[in-house]
């Protein structure tokens, strides 16, 4: 079995496969700011400094000190670090999360991402649908689309993604204009957008899973140890490697406040599954 193959295009930036998802740089609860600053700096220069070229966050995670953060440890940006952001949703003072997609809530949010960036474009903003707080929903995305195609055409936008949304909101979302990536929910035991996925790489549409080791809720199991402990590796970087191995497009952001858990993340490209490890951990997704 060949190693996969560990660049995938994401609009016209081509990272590595393995980026890192900035979320769990706040406080608690996503909140507030980090119990300890300089390891939250380290962590995104250690990512740099190994490769990463993929970043995830939003404007709405501390709210704001997360992009506060990614700037003051990494500006000014290499020339091909993609920095992708998702709106759609906002903080209340409780941190609460609140739906935020009326035309006026989208425009303050990537305003808010810029600045707090530090940037003048936005390399990819996702839409992120709040219709359901984990899991997609059907109805029109169209009003807050449209917004954001608006903001793209002032050039405060370079592409467009999609985030918790079903199979239908994305085939309507081509209608208005290109989508760059979608960030769904999944990984080795919530395996519900099989077929999307593998019809997304047909089109080149990179798919980038959210808690793809299983969020606040880690992923557990006995066939999942088992794997681990065979391959000398961590049932986290099995499950990454999973993912890795299971389609070309699947973009992996795991989040990490530990610079030694972020070692240990990337480590996972390099590990390469057998076809009976594989056989093991895809019973998992069909209990």
């Amino acid at each position: 079995m060949s190693q996969p193959t560990l660049t995938y295009p994401l609009g016209d930036y081509q990272p590595g496969r393995i980026g890192y998802g900035a979320m769990q740089l706040a406080g608690p609860g996503v909140f507030g700011p980090p119990a300890d600053e300089a390891r939250a700096i380290r962590v995104l220069r250690d990512a740099i400094d190994a490769g990463v070229r993929h970043i995830d966050t939003s404007d709405f995670y501390g709210p704001h000190i997360t992009n506060q953060l990614i700037k003051k440890a990494l500006y000014p940006y290499p020339d091909d670090l993609c920095i992708v952001t998702k709106i759609g949703a906002r903080r209340d003072q409780q941190g609460s999360w609140l739906p935020a997609s009326d035309a006026g809530d989208l425009t303050r949010a990537v305003e808010d991402n810029l600045r707090n960036l530090g940037l003048d474009t936005l390399a990819v903003v996702n839409l992120r649908s709040m219709l359901n707080t984990h899991q997609p929903a059907e109805g029109s995305l169209e009003a807050p689309l449209e917004a954001l195609v608006q903001l793209q055409q002032r050039g405060l936008i370079r592409h467009i993604g999609l985030s918790n949304v079903t199979a239908k909101q994305i085939t309507d979302a081509q209608k208005m204009t290109p989508v760059a990536c979608v960030q769904n929910l999944y990984n080795l035991a919530n395996r519900q957008d099989e077929a999307l996925i593998d019809q997304l790489d047909a089109q080149g549409i990179a798919w980038v899973p959210f808690f793809p080791l299983g969020g606040f809720s880690p992923l557990q199991s006995a066939e999942l140890s088992e794997v681990a402990q065979s391959l000398g590796a961590t049932p986290m970087q099995v499950a990454l490697a999973w993912l890795l191995q299971r389609a070309p497009n699947i973009m992996l952001i795991p989040g990490t406040s530990s610079p030694q858990h972020l070692q240990e993340n990337l480590a996972s490209a390099q590990l390469l599954l057998p076809a009976e490890a594989l056989e093991k951990l895809n019973s998992i997704g069909q209990r």
